[in-house]
C-alpha cells in the first residue's frame, strides 16, 4: 500500500504549482490594460476576468479530476473522436502555436531587452527554449520544480510591486477610455480572460496535477477531488490577489499622460514596463525581468510537458514523449520571434471559436454529467456553441462578405454583450435533446 504524504504539503505544493502554471506570459501582461481602458471601473472588469480567467480553469481541472486522469477521459460523456478533435485543438493553441511561444516573445520584450538591448531576440528564443526543454524532459519532477522553488520568487517579486503600487499610485483612478473596447467594462474583462488560455489549459493541465496527487499516495477519486478543491483555493486566492492588484496598477497609470501615445498604439509590454519603472525606478526593470521570466518559464514547462503527454497518449506512444517536448521547443522558439502583440492578434480569432466550446464542455459536465446518461445532448450542445462561435470569428475577421444577417441575429441574441451569446441557445439545446432522449 502507497503511504499518502502530508496532506498540507501536498495541497500547498500542488496549489502553488497550479497558480505558476495558470501564471504565464498572458496573465501578467493584460492586466494593466484592463486597469487603463476600463479606468473607474476597474471592479467591474475585474470580475469579468475572475469568471473567465480565474473559476472557468478551474471547473476544469475539477470536471477531468472527477471524470478520470486526462482530458481524454471527458469522451465517456461525450463522444471519444470529438473529444480528440477537441485535444487536437487545444493543445496546438496551448503549445507551440500561441501560448508557449508568447512566453518566450515576452520574457524577451520586458525581460531581456530592455537591459540588453542589444541581444538578439534569436539568440535568446534558443537559450530560452533550450531552458524549457531541460527542465521539462523529465515529467515526473515537474510539479515540485515549479510549486516548491520557481513559485515562491515569482510571487515575492509580484507582491512587492502591486504593494507599492497600491501605498504609491501615480495617480488617481482615471476614466474609462471610450470605445477603446466595448461599452461594458465586464465584457473587456471577460473577453480578454480568453487570451490567457486558461481554460484550455486547465483540462490538459489536470492531468499533470492528478499525477502529482496520485504519485503522493491520494489514487481515489474521492481523495483526488478534495486536495484539488484545496489546492484551487490557494491559487485562486493568489491569482484574485495579483489579478487585482494588476488591474488596479493599470487605472492608475499614468502611462497615457506620460508618453501621448494614442489607445489605439498602447503595447501592453511597454505599459507593464512604464508601471514597474513609475513604481520601482530603475529596480523596477529588474523586478519585472525576474517577475516575467520565473512566470514565462513555469508556464512554458508545464505547457510543453502537456504537450508531449498529450501527443504520447493520443498516438499511442509512436510520438514518445520525449520526441513530442523537443519538436514543441522547436516550433515554439521559431514563432516566438515575432513580437507579442502580433501574437496575441492572430490568436484572438482562435480563441473566439474554442474558448467557448470548451466552456460549454466544462459547464455541461460539471452540471448534468452526473444526471445525464445520454451523449448527444452534450454533442448538440457542443455544435451550437460552436456555430454561434463561428459567426463571432467571422465578424470579427471583417472579410466583407455578406453575413450582416447572420451577425444582425447573433446582437439579438441574450448576453451579447457580455460575449456570452452562446450560452443561452446551448443550454436550450441541451434541454431539448435531454427531454428527447429520456422519452427514447
Amino acid at each position: 500500500m502507497k503511504t499518502h504524504k502530508n496532506k498540507v504539503v501536498t495541497i500547498t505544493t500542488v496549489g502553488f504549482a497550479l497558480f505558476a502554471m495558470f501564471f504565464g506570459a498572458g496573465n501578467l501582461i493584460l492586466p494593466p490594460l484592463i486597469g487603463l481602458s476600463t479606468g473607474r471601473n476597474w471592479v467591474e472588469a475585474l470580475v469579468g476576468f475572475f469568471i473567465s480567467a480565474i473559476i472557468a480553469p478551474f471547473l476544469g481541472i475539477l470536471v477531468v479530476t472527477k471524470s478520470g486522469t486526462s482530458f481524454t477521459d471527458l469522451g465517456k460523456k461525450v463522444h471519444p473522436k470529438l473529444i480528440d478533435i477537441l485535444a487536437v485543438l487545444i493543445i496546438l493553441c496551448i503549445g507551440p502555436l500561441v501560448a508557449i511561444p508568447r512566453t518566450g516573445a515576452t520574457t524577451f520584450e520586458v525581460g531581456v531587452r530592455p537591459s540588453f538591448p542589444e541581444l538578439s531576440n534569436v539568440v535568446f528564443a534558443i537559450i530560452f527554449f533550450a531552458i524549457v526543454l531541460v527542465l521539462s524532459i523529465s515529467r515526473t519532477t515537474i510539479v515540485n520544480i515549479i510549486g516548491k522553488f520557481l513559485t515562491p520568487v515569482l510571487l515575492l517579486s509580484l507582491f512587492a510591486l502591486i504593494i507599492l503600487g497600491v501605498l504609491y499610485p501615480a495617480k488617481p483612478i482615471g476614466e474609462e477610455i471610450a470605445g477603446f473596447y466595448s461599452p461594458s467594462a465586464f465584457s473587456v474583462g471577460f473577453t480578454e480572460g480568453y487570451q490567457t488560455l486558461d481554460v484550455l489549459a486547465s483540462v490538459i493541465f489536470a492531468g499533470i496535477i492528478i499525477s502529482a496527487v496520485v504519485s503522493d499516495g491520494y489514487s481515489s477519486v474521492r481523495e483526488r477531488v478534495k486536495i484539488t478543491i484545496s489546492a484551487g483555493m490557494i491559487s485562486t486566492l493568489a491569482l484574485l490577489i495579483i489579478y487585482g492588484g494588476l488591474i488596479y496598477l493599470g487605472a492608475t497609470s499614468d502611462y497615457l499622460e506620460a508618453t501621448g501615445v494614442s489607445p489605439s498604439e498602447i503595447s501592453r509590454t511597454n505599459l507593464l514596463l512604464h508601471i514597474s519603472t513609475s513604481i520601482l525606478g530603475k529596480v523596477g526593470t529588474f523586478v519585472m525581468a525576474i517577475a516575467i521570466a520565473f512566470a514565462c518559464l513555469t508556464t512554458a514547462i508545464a505547457l510543453t510537458s502537456a504537450t508531449g503527454s498529450i501527443f504520447e497518449k493520443m498516438s499511442k506512444d509512436k510520438i514518445p514523449y520525449k520526441l513530442g517536448v523537443t519538436l514543441c521547443t522547436v516550433v515554439s522558439a521559431f514563432i516566438s520571434i515575432n513580437s507579442v502583440d502580433s501574437i496575441i492578434n492572430y490568436a484572438i480569432n482562435i480563441l473566439l471559436f474554442i474558448y467557448p466550446i470548451v466552456f460549454t464542455l466544462i459547464l455541461y459536465i460539471l452540471l448534468f454529467g452526473r444526471i445525464v446518461e445520454s451523449k448527444k445532448p452534450f454533442i448538440a450542445s457542443i455544435v451550437v456553441t460552436a456555430l454561434i462561435s463561428l459567426i463571432s470569428v467571422l465578424k470579427n475577421l471583417n472579410l466583407n462578405w455578406n453575413l450582416d444577417f447572420l451577425f444582425r441575429i447573433k446582437e439579438q441574441l441574450p448576453l451579447n454583450s457580455y460575449h456570452l451569446e452562446w450560452l443561452l441557445p446551448s443550454l436550450i439545446t441541451f434541454v431539448i435533446f435531454t427531454t428527447f432522449s429520456r422519452r427514447k
